[in-house]
C-alpha cells in the first residue's frame, strides 16, 4: 500500500514522513506541499491513501478532498479540531490532530489498510438478498451471511460502500447508507451523521459532537444531534 503526504509546512511534512517510516505498512509515494501540485501527480498516479492538510493556500484540504475520485482513501492532518465534522462528511478514513500521536496514527493507518483489503475483495460485489424484522442475509464472497441486527454496532458509509460493524467482523456492501438503515428495523438504529448509523444499544459514552462505541469515535452532525439527544438521551441538555 502506498501513500502521499500534502501539507504546506515542510517540518509538518517531515514529522508525517518520520511517522509512517515507524509502521513499517505502507510506503510513501510523494510528498507535494499544495493540492495542485498533487492533483497534478494524481493524474498518471494511483495513490492507495492520501494524507491531507486542511488549512492550505490556493486550495484547502477540503476543497480538495471533493475534487478526488470515490476510490481515494484519505486520512486527514490538520491543528483543527473545528473541520473533524465536515471531514467525515466526505467519508474520510480518519481525521488526526497535530501534533500527530504515533499510536493514534497507527490505528488511522491499520483502517485505511482494512478498508483497502475490504474493497479488493470480491465482497465488493455483495448484496443484501433479504431481510426480516431481526436479521437480514448478505451475499458476499459466493456465500449467504445472516447478519442479526441486535449483532450489528454500527454501520458507516464508505464511498459508495457500507461497512458493517458487527461483534464479530466487518463486511462490506455496495449500497448506500440510507437504503440499509431503511432494512433495518427497530428503534435501536438511529442515524447520526451523514456517514454513521450506529446501534444505540452498543453505546458506550456520548458528548455533544461526538458517540463512543468500544474504540471509536464516532461524529453527532448537527443535522442530526437535536434527534438523537431526544430520542436517545431523553431530551438532555445538549448545549455546548
Amino acid at each position: 500500500m502506498n501513500c502521499i503526504i500534502i501539507d504546506d509546512e515542510p517540518l509538518a511534512r517531515a514529522e508525517m514522513r518520520s511517522l509512517i517510516h515507524e509502521t513499517s505498512k505502507i510506503d510513501i509515494f510523494g510528498e507535494f506541499s499544495n493540492a495542485p501540485s498533487a492533483l497534478e501527480f494524481l493524474k498518471d498516479n494511483d495513490a492507495d491513501l492520501i494524507f491531507l492538510d486542511i488549512e492550505m493556500p490556493l486550495v484547502t484540504g477540503l476543497e480538495f478532498a471533493e475534487m478526488l475520485p470515490k476510490k481515494s482513501l484519505i486520512i486527514f492532518t490538520t491543528a483543527y479540531a473545528q473541520y473533524a465534522l465536515k471531514s467525515y462528511e466526505l467519508e474520510a478514513v480518519d481525521y488526526l490532530l497535530k501534533p500527530i500521536d504515533p499510536q493514534r496514527l497507527e490505528k488511522a493507518i491499520d483502517k485505511a489498510v482494512l478498508y483497502t483489503e475490504l474493497l479488493s475483495r470480491d465482497t465488493v460485489k455483495s448484496t443484501v438478498e433479504s431481510n426480516t424484522k431481526d436479521f437480514l442475509f448478505i451475499k458476499a464472497e459466493r456465500r449467504f451471511y445472516k447478519i442479526s441486527f441486535s449483532e450489528i454496532k454500527f454501520i458507516e458509509g464508505l464511498k459508495d460502500y457500507v461497512v458493517i460493524h458487527t461483534k464479530q467482523q466487518k463486511l462490506i456492501t455496495a449500497m448506500n447508507l440510507k437504503t440499509i438503515h431503511q432494512k433495518i428495523s427497530g428503534e435501536t438504529f438511529l442515524r447520526v451523521s451523514k456517514s454513521f448509523v450506529v446501534n444505540t444499544d452498543y453505546i458506550d459514552s456520548f458528548d455533544n459532537h461526538s458517540i463512543y462505541i468500544d474504540e471509536s469515535e464516532i461524529p453527532l452532525g448537527e443535522v442530526y444531534r437535536s434527534d438523537f439527544f431526544t430520542r436517545f438521551a431523553g431530551g438532555l441538555l445538549n448545549s455546548d
